[in-house]
């Protein structure tokens, strides 16, 4: 009985330390890379943006100060594909409405006070010419007796021709009175006439710059909508904004760019007619490619608030998609140098230990620390000089470190 007691206690035993192996060997399965041969790339990933390289700029309309703030009340929407005399932006009439009115209405009462003048001035030059013919006919009846007074005495003669003397000044008087009259209507008609031409303007401006509220599209493609400088969002109902602020793209899709913002420290590395590999954010399946075109020459602040300083670089796309619109984040992968015929292993399995470099290389079951001399590397992986051949399998992690959580389990299990 004690000792088939014994036999059973063995027997469990040798369960649960099998079970526990079991379990560790799990929770410490240690992943592997391969020593590979090839070449490897040296690159730079930044972060853009699609870009057209021709497009047409859909500005705010430039008004009058006296009709206010131009205020967006309809807007096509983003990315909208939009044909030649589609409406793109209507903005708030309501201000132009008003002055249309008042220039109408100060246009129908000036005509009008220009047509009771042109009346008063008429009548008036009729009672003028009136009184003309009549100081004219005074004069002739002063002449006559004037003519006719051969037999009268010396003083009735005289008297006479005093008389005729003050018809002649009064007929002078009576021409030269209707010729300033005619003088002061014309420049009172001139007056009158500006005024109304003013009126006039006035309403011609307010209409037009009614029909420019209406902006329309000068040719087809797709309406991409720009940022509002105030507030770094894009344009959108309600928005204000000033006369000549771009608000809408029409880009040319037949030529894209990217632009990227490389870090002070990388730009050096960066030079023209280095090839790019293109991958939109929103289908990260198509990869494109283009080459580096243009490298600014001063540094901007990557933000405003910021302190970092970037060199804006422009890459000029090789093909156009339907996909790639204006606007697309994509990450551009600069490829600077090539090393061909090479051995590298990835990053994550190179260990340090001062300036020694090593590996873990795989052996059976088991790991061996192996030392390395390393070459050039990039963001993944890196050259091995010596101390490895290739198709060698390595840790990518410490095969022999033990995590925290692995030590409470295993002091558990012991206890």
């Amino acid at each position: 009985m004690g000792h088939q007691f014994k036999t059973t206690f063995i027997l469990i035993f040798c369960a649960l330390l099998l079970f526990s192996c079991g379990k560790k060997k799990e929770t410490q399965q240690v992943p592997v890379g391969r020593v590979a041969k090839g070449t490897l790339f040296l690159d730079l990933y930044e972060e853009g943006e699609i870009e057209a390289i021709q497009s047409t700029n859909i500005v705010a309309p430039r008004i009058s100060w006296r009709y206010g703030n131009l205020k967006i009340t309809e807007m096509v929407k983003d990315g909208q594909e939009v044909k030649a005399g589609d409406t793109l932006l209507v903005f708030d009439p309501s201000e132009v409405l008003k002055g249309i009115i008042d220039a109408e209405s100060n246009l129908e009462i000036a005509r009008a006070e220009y047509d009771r003048m042109i009346a008063q001035q008429q009548s008036d030059l009729e009672d003028l010419r009136a009184s003309l013919e009549v100081t004219r006919i005074s004069h002739e009846i002063s002449k006559i007796r004037f003519e006719s007074s051969e037999y009268e005495s010396e003083i009735r003669k005289k008297e006479i021709h005093l008389n005729l003397d003050k018809a002649e000044i009064a007929l002078q008087r009576a021409r030269e009175q209707i010729a300033n009259r005619i003088k002061i209507q014309n420049e009172e008609v001139k007056q009158k006439e500006l005024s109304i031409m003013r009126f006039e303007s006035n309403l011609a401006e307010a209409q037009e710059t009614l029909r420019q509220l209406s902006v329309v599209s000068p040719s087809s493609g797709i309406a991409i909508i720009s940022r509002n400088r105030s507030s770094n969002n894009k344009f959108q109902i309600g928005d204000q904004c000033w006369a000549g602020l771009p608000i809408i793209q029409l880009p040319d899709l037949s030529a894209l760019k990217a632009t990227v913002q490389i870090n002070e420290v990388d730009i050096a590395k960066i030079s023209k007619g280095l090839t790019v590999e293109i991958k939109p954010d929103a289908f990260s399946d198509s990869i494109f490619t283009g080459k580096v075109n243009t490298i600014a020459n001063l540094a901007v602040n990557k933000e405003r608030s910021s302190k970092i300083k970037v060199f804006p670089v422009e890459i000029l796309l090789n093909e156009t998609d339907k996909n790639l619109l204006p606007g697309l984040t994509v990450s551009c992968r600069i490829i600077m140098d090539q090393i061909n015929d090479v051995l590298y292993i990835p990053l994550d399995a190179l260990r340090m230990e001062g300036d020694k470099n090593y590996v873990y290389r795989k052996s059976g079951n088991s790991y061996h620390k192996t030392a390395i001399e390393t070459g050039i590397s990039n963001t993944d992986y890196v050259v091995v000089t010596d101390g490895l051949r290739e198709g060698d399998e390595i840790a990518l992690t410490d095969p022999f470190a033990i995590t925290t959580e692995e030590a409470k389990k295993e002091k558990v299990e012991i206890g």
